[in-house]
């Protein structure tokens, strides 16, 4: 009855209230946001982190009272210069869903629970950086580190703490938390049916209130219905079943930016296409002729061309956002005379069907690509034309839910084509670091492996930034991956949602749900 009467006010009683019905593009394999294959959309309204990255991908506090830096003391550097100690002062009026308090005591815990052998996360980076958390009081975590970690804020605490009283003692592989994490986020998962939906409602403990001293969120529920294939996706957009997606097909934006009451928005997100190639699969792709090869076959601006010219061809991991891109890779621009000419001098010569084969291995392979998002399946047909035509076969091994995460982080296939996203400081060494987190292609190189400890191991911008462009040019000598284009998130949102910004990183769009409306 309280919040009644303080919702009577005109403004703030259009704004209470309403379910938003979002469409996933790909199916959930877990709500462990520690633990999935895939970006949290769902686990982002629900699990919150210390930092968050905002519209501008610059980290802003959450459950931390400020952002850590040398300058305002809250990171300090051990004599030697090769350690690091991170006090983080935490907010006081925070708590779980299920009411209970929370402390400094889930921050270690969170730690503690992730870096545990027994917990098989889908990543832990960050965890092994640490060599002790002391918690001085309540709101006071001082997390010691073993090494300068310029990356602090992308890896362990930026993507959720878990709550220490639920559980602690328990087996974070199987416990219910993975269908029903609780979280100090503005939702809290209501119901969870697994390859259909999942159900986040209002969070009755939620810390955040607006400047008029309402609590938030505004929104009743969200609804987030996993819709794999992408036509469908665009069907139930236009008859309103659904009233936004992240993953709008370049080559249905026009129709839908017809659609009444639709609003298309353009996010230039810190992602970029790329071609891998699996180094653990046949002998032929280790062999460099035969992946530059590919590389000169592959015409990145039919790609784009096919695509809307959305997305923009690229020619290193990098992206162009970024000060540390380099312009000056090596490069290889479309000649398909080019690779045929590798192809003829490393002796893969044409069979009578067309596609070159050398000691009786032919140079066919499968080609992985998530089944269903439309982006990137027209893609593939482009790489698999452009390929055929210097005596490369390509033939489409398309895979979803749990088996596209299986293939890919296993190595389960011989040249993959999809999309990375990164945070807003990037860590190339899970792509491409011997045993990274992200290298299922089981690429390994000293020279790169030294280069990116360079510079993940110093808070010196300009060391860092010389590493890093350093590693571009030898990632592109090697070449274990192709980058094709920069990409650009189209979002189809209906025009009633108030409050929505877009974020660039891979904290997704949903990093800050609480203060979403829709508008009666």
């Amino acid at each position: 009855m309280l919040s009644g009467v303080l919702l009577c006010g005109t403004a703030a009683a259009q704004q209470r209230g309403g379910t938003l019905t979002v469409g996933l593009s790909y199916d959930i394999d877990t709500l462990n946001v520690y633990s999935t294959g895939y970006l949290g959309d769902v686990q982002a309204t629900v699990v919150e982190g210390l930092l968050a990255p905002d519209k501008n991908a610059n980290y802003v506090p959450v459950l931390a009272t400020a952002v850590p830096t040398l300058k305002n003391g809250g990171i300090k550097l051990s004599a030697d210069g090769k350690k690091m100690t991170i006090t983080y002062k935490l907010r006081r009026d925070v708590k779980w869903s299920d009411g209970k308090p929370f402390t400094s005591a889930d921050v270690k815990f969170t730690w503690e629970a992730i870096k545990n052998p027994k917990f098989t996360a889908e990543s832990k980076d960050g965890s092994d950086d640490i060599e002790s958390i002391t918690t001085p009081d309540a709101y006071t975590a001082v997390v010691n580190y073993k090494r300068v970690a310029p990356d602090y804020a992308s890896t362990l605490f930026t993507f959720g703490i878990f709550p220490k009283h639920a559980l602690e003692g328990k087996d974070l592989n199987t416990d219910v938390y993975n269908e029903k994490p609780l979280g100090t986020g503005p939702f809290k998962v209501k119901e969870f049916r697994r390859g259909q939906y999942v159900i986040v409602e209002r969070n009755p403990y939620y810390w955040r209130k607006d400047s008029k001293g309402v609590q938030l969120p505004y929104l009743d529920q969200i609804v987030f219905k996993i819709i794999p294939d992408s036509n469908t996706l665009v069907t139930q957009l236009k008859s309103g079943e659904i009233q936004m997606t992240s993953s709008v097909p370049y080559a249905q934006v026009t129709q839908l930016d017809a659609v009444p009451g639709m609003n298309i928005v353009k996010n230039n997100v810190l992602s970029w296409q790329h071609l891998d190639f699996n180094f653990k699969g046949p002998a032929s792709l280790r062999d460099l002729n035969v992946r530059q090869a590919f590389a000169y076959a592959i015409n990145k601006s039919a790609i784009s061309k096919a695509l809307g010219g959305y997305p923009v061809p690229l020619d290193t991991v990098v992206v162009p956002v970024f000060a540390a891109s380099n312009k000056n890779v090596p490069k290889y621009p479309y000649d398909p005379a080019k690779a045929r000419a590798l192809l003829d001098a490393a002796g893969y010569k044409p069979g009578p069907d067309g596609i070159r084969a050398k000691n009786g291995e032919r140079l066919s392979y499968k080609i992985l690509v998530q089944a269903g998002r439309a982006n990137d399946e027209l893609a593939q047909q482009v790489i698999i034309g452009s390929l055929k035509a210097v005596g490369i076969e390509l033939v489409p091994d398309n895979k979803t839910g749990v088996a596209f995460r299986e293939a890919r982080y296993k190595g389960g296939y011989d040249v993959f084509y999809s999309g990375w996203i990164t945070s807003a400081d990037p860590v190339y060494s899970v792509f491409f670091k011997t045993g990274g987190v992200n290298n299922g292609q089981g690429f390994s190189n000293a020279r790169i492996d030294a280069l990116l400890d360079r510079a993940e191991n110093t808070l010196d911008p300009d060391i860092q930034k010389k590493a890093l462009m350093d590693f571009q040019v030898e990632l592109m000598r090697q070449l274990p991956t192709i980058p094709v284009t920069s990409n650009l998130s189209v979002i189809a949102v209906t025009d009633k949602l108030g409050n929505f910004v877009p974020n660039p990183t891979n904290m997704t769009n949903f990093v800050d749900t609480s203060r979403w409306y829709l508008k009666k």
